[in-house]
């Protein structure tokens, strides 16, 4: 009986680690550099895992309360501005707006996140809606940029939501 039993035990986990080593990730790690001026910087991971990317993000020199953050179409830092970049990433010619909206939003349209009395700031965003390094340019971050802005974006303003100046810049290489 024992033998039977530990012989289904190697069975269920053989399985179990045969399912766990299907599951392919990816992950990316990028740093965020200051523009305009600003001291703002930061770390940026991306990890893919069964079809869902999961960015986690942390910055420091922020001033307190609420900045925007997007994808933007070039991983292009070059520019003291972070104009280099070019506009929101938009592959499938939305218009901008909260993520989610059924009126439309840019697949670069993170949103809003706020930073602490420190400038210290965290965001974690999750969706389906993107991938690194897949076949799907609709979906594909790579060779895009993230970009924080000073200000909030009001998420109504086309094409951008007036966010204001751009403080930080990452471009997403692999």
């Amino acid at each position: 009986m024992r033998a039977h039993f530990s012989l289904q035990l190697s069975i269920y986990i053989s399985i179990l680690i045969s399912f766990t080593s299907c599951s392919e990730s990816t992950t990316i790690l990028v740093e965020a550099e200051p523009k305009s001026d600003s001291n703002v910087s930061g770390t940026i991971t991306f990890s893919e895992m069964d079809e869902v990317v999961v960015m986690k993000a942390t910055f420091s020199g922020l001033t307190p309360g609420l900045h925007a953050i997007h994808l933007h179409e070039l991983a292009d830092c070059s520019s003291a501005d972070g104009k280099s970049t070019g506009g929101h990433w938009n592959p499938t010619f939305e218009p901008h707006g909260a993520w989610g909206s059924e009126t439309g939003y840019h697949k670069g349209d993170i949103g809003n996140f706020e930073a602490d009395q420190k400038g210290d700031a965290i965001i974690t965003f999750e969706t389906d809606q993107w991938c690194i390094g897949c076949d799907d340019e609709t979906k594909n971050i790579i060779g895009k940029a993230v970009i924080v802005h000073q200000g909030q974006d009001d998420l109504v303003s086309q094409p951008s939501g007036a966010a204001g100046t751009r403080v930080s810049c990452a471009g997403v290489i692999q």
